[in-house]
């Protein structure tokens, strides 16, 4: 028997699956998905199987060296679906199977199995099933799996049913750390009805062990040796002179790391739903019933109820057995809906998102694929959860772009969902207020089913919206970041004692450092883009590349001391506002005040206890947020997307005041937006000012249809980067001719031309653009020239990323 396995070669020439031997006695734990280490010229490298065959054309085929696995941690499924996105989205196959499993399985390392507590005490065992366990007896460090195999390769389905049952366990060791987190318990060796006299041989000395003795006779099961200790206010020398007397033993046992141990969580609260829910409900609980696959758009205004329904659907589909993906945006990933999962479904959910430690993670995705979870509630990367019974898969927020992966491989979830669901004959929902437009358009040509509510909860209205100009303000002699509009508005709120939502579309305290003397900005020496001032370590930084400096104190290019701080940063914002509202309660939410584990969810927590009167911040305070006392939400600058070098800016702009207005007034307390902005006439300004989207919609898409751009065209986005500018102009010409040679006349191929930021570490940028309809054969003809690149082309000199469906052409 031969296997086709992916290699971790970072080379196009080695993107496909290479042939070995499967050895007899590893034969019946090899499957598709598993993983492996293989031989590959003189090393050792690790592989995905994807696929078996009883014949090879080569004349000498090597070995696998061993299974890295007891269970495979990709199904076949997944393994097809590796196929699948490295076609689509133009990547090598190995990273496609990478970015399906946690980074703590994507390296190399060596799995250990060991006998568990509860297995040592397995009276009905067979004898070669006994003969493996001694075995294990004998080595309590455990043993490497891959000797296991080849010691007892007849008891495979046994080791399989142990590691199920929970009497062995495997660990593994990723660049020397444990990924399982182990906890040691101590364990009496000897009857509770022996201890009295065996504590009556000790010495007076040793006061201690007959503590701990003593104490242990009235506990049943083991206990934590931590708390053992912390209980009795002693050193573990005590206890480690009873396991030497062999009075006691200490057992290590996994503790699973769930980051909501310890969390109260909310208790499940019986909603009444309203009409517009309940027509919903039953759209897609009789897709659900249908076990057909079904797509569907939940249009639904903000605050209008999409959770309740998600969560009733959720458990529509786990009553007839099968599992549910719930995806949501990093930023939207708050404590506060975790809390609403947990609260209805407990210890069936696990949660996946980048704030959890890789440790963490780990055990998430373990609990998936053992079974042991039914719904999983994550950010992009959770939509590859290794389920293998999908019924649902939700996509709230759908129109977010942190959908999109922006390296590779450059996926989007919403594809995923799509091609997942086929494959189990599952249903996707698709819910957002202010959907994609490509969804849109999808649900108006009937490819996906349009579901609507257009009301919120309880009749709520949504927020009143004022528009003011602030060229205006100017003319009026008002200087300050703030409108008399909105500081009247906020003067307001504070006497009444509600809440504020501030939303500025940028972080650090000013958008560049400019000499008033020479007109000289600070630029970062790595990227041609300026660097943005950041008040609290007085640096200035570049967002791109993380370059950092000093605060300057005079101009670097005339010497001259005028050099000031221009534009408006969240630092800058909360300082003003200490400035006008003295005494006001500022809670700055952005990049920087987020960063550190857990910071994220203390801030919010703080603000829902009115430990503050404002909450400030960039888009990760848009959508998500649900606080009864907030009344007023104040955009200060509404434009910052629509300079933008990129088609869906208005797009954009609309999707965020639309979103940011929804946070006020979703609960008794009426709400009011006010949004400043120097563009007041703009149609995404007007339409997000009345909740619109249909008029935005129908405007926006007159602009795209004319322009030929999504979504009625698809993109391909091609960047070239290179030290050198002769070599990356050269190369991204040399390419477009390719293109126009190669693809049908009826592709348009736009370019090449400097990227909006032509420099980005070093490197420039240039860039073409391909739009096409759905000519078929566009996809596999890109694939083909761009493995031809590569292969030619040494990725220092000059480097290609290929993005299909960009959401970004920066």
């Amino acid at each position: 028997m031969y296997a086709g396995i992916v290699v971790d070669v970072p080379h196009v020439d080695t993107d496909r699956a290479f042939d070995y031997i499967v050895p007899d006695e590893l034969a019946p734990w090899i499957q598709i998905g598993s993983r492996v280490s293989v031989p590959f010229g003189n090393r050792l490298l690790q592989g995905y199987v994807v696929q078996f065959k009883e014949q090879t054309e080569l004349a000498k085929v090597k070995d696998i060296k061993e299974i890295l696995d007891i269970t495979p941690p990709l199904t076949g499924e997944l393994v097809a679906l590796g196929h699948w996105l490295s076609n689509t989205y133009i990547c090598r196959l190995y990273s496609a199977m990478q970015v399906m499993l946690p980074a703590s399985l994507r390296s190399q390392y060596k799995k250990k199995v060991r006998v568990t507590s509860e297995g040592q005490n397995q009276p009905l065992l067979l004898p070669g099933e006994r003969e493996i366990f001694n075995y294990l007896g004998v080595h309590p460090d455990g043993v490497e799996l891959d000797l296991l195999v080849r010691k007892f390769p007849e008891q495979t389905a046994f080791l399989l049913k142990a590691e199920r049952e929970g009497w062995v366990e495997t660990s593994q060791v990723v660049k020397d750390k444990i990924t399982r987190k182990t906890l040691l318990y101590v364990k009496k060796k000897v009857k509770d009805e022996q201890i009295p006299g065996l504590v009556e041989q000790l010495s007076k000395q040793a006061e201690r062990q007959k503590e701990v003795m003593l104490y242990l006779q009235d506990h049943e099961h083991p206990l934590a040796l931590r708390d053992l200790l912390s209980e009795l206010g002693i050193s573990s020398s005590a206890v480690k002179s009873l396991v030497a007397k062999d009075w006691l033993e200490l057992v290590e046992v996994e503790e699973r790391r769930d980051p909501y141990a310890n969390k109260k969580l909310e208790k499940d609260q019986q909603v009444e739903y309203t009409p517009e829910q309940q027509e919903v409900i039953l759209e897609i609980d009789t897709a659900l019933n249908a076990g057909e696959h079904a797509g569907f758009l939940l249009h639904g205004v903000t605050g209008s109820g999409k959770t309740e329904v998600y969560l009733e659907t959720i458990s529509h589909c786990l009553a007839q057995g099968r599992e549910a993906i719930v995806l949501v945006p990093e930023i939207s990933l708050t404590p506060q809906m975790v809390n609403r999962f947990k609260a209805r479904f407990g210890d069936r959910v696990a949660v996946m998102h980048s704030r959890l430690s890789q440790g963490e993670r780990y055990d998430e995705w373990r609990m998936i694929r053992d079974g042991k979870v039914s719904v999983v509630v994550g950010a992009r990367s959770a939509i590859f959860a290794p389920f293998t019974n999908l019924g649902l898969i939700i996509i709230d927020e759908e129109h977010e772009s942190s959908y999109k992966q922006e390296e590779t491989p450059r996926y989007h979830a919403r594809d995923i969902a799509m091609k997942r669901a086929q494959y189990h004959k599952g249903v996707v929902v698709l819910g957002s207020a202010t959907p994609a437009m490509e969804s849109y358009d999808l649900a108006q040509r009937g490819k996906l089913g349009l579901l609507t509510m257009v009301k919120r909860v309880g009749e709520r209205p949504l927020p009143s919206t004022a528009i003011v100009d602030m060229r205006e303000e100017l003319r009026e002699g008002n200087r300050t970041m703030f409108s008399r509009q909105l500081s009247q508005a906020i003067q307001e709120r504070l006497q009444r004692k509600e809440q504020i939502v501030i939303f500025l579309n940028r972080r650090g305290f000013s958008t560049f450092v400019m000499c008033r003397s020479c007109g000289h900005s600070l630029q970062c020496p790595h990227c041609d883009i300026s660097l943005t001032y950041h008040r609290n370590n007085r640096t200035v930084r570049c967002h791109y590349c993380g370059h950092a400096e000093v605060e300057p104190d005079s101009c670097p290019s005339c010497g001259s001391n005028h050099i000031r701080f221009f534009g408006t940063g969240t630092q800058k914002v909360e300082e003003e506002l200490s400035k006008y509202f003295p005494g006001i309660r500022v809670i700055r939410m952005d990049i920087d005040t987020t960063t550190k584990k857990g910071s994220h969810e203390k801030l919010l927590q703080q603000f829902r206890e009115h430990q503050g009167d404002v909450l400030l911040g960039t888009q990760m305070i848009a959508k998500g947020l649900d606080f009864p006392k907030v009344t007023l939400v104040g955009v200060i600058a509404a434009d910052t997307i629509l300079g933008m070098p990129d088609f869906r800016a208005a797009e954009k702009t609309f999707q965020l005041l639309t979103q940011v207005a929804g946070r006020a007034g979703r609960h008794e307390l009426p709400g009011e937006t006010i949004i400043q902005t120097y563009n007041p006439e703009h149609y995404s300004i007007q339409y997000a000012k009345t909740h619109d989207y249909q008029g935005f919609f129908s405007m926006e898409a007159k602009h795209r249809f004319e322009k030929g751009y999504p979504p009625f065209s698809r993109l391909i986005l091609f960047t070239f980067s290179s030290p050198q500018v002769p070599l990356a102009i050269k190369k991204a010409n040399d390419w477009a001719k390719k293109l126009r040679q190669t693809l049908p006349s009826s592709v348009f191929i736009l370019g090449p031309i400097a990227s909006p930021i032509p420099r980005v570490k070093d490197r420039y940028r240039f860039q073409c653009v391909l739009k096409y309809r759905n000519e078929k054969e566009v996809l596999p003809i890109v694939k083909k020239l761009s493995d031809a690149f590569v292969s030619q082309n040494k990725k220092d000199e000059v480097e290609l990323a290929v993005d299909v469906n960009p959401q970004v052409l920066m």
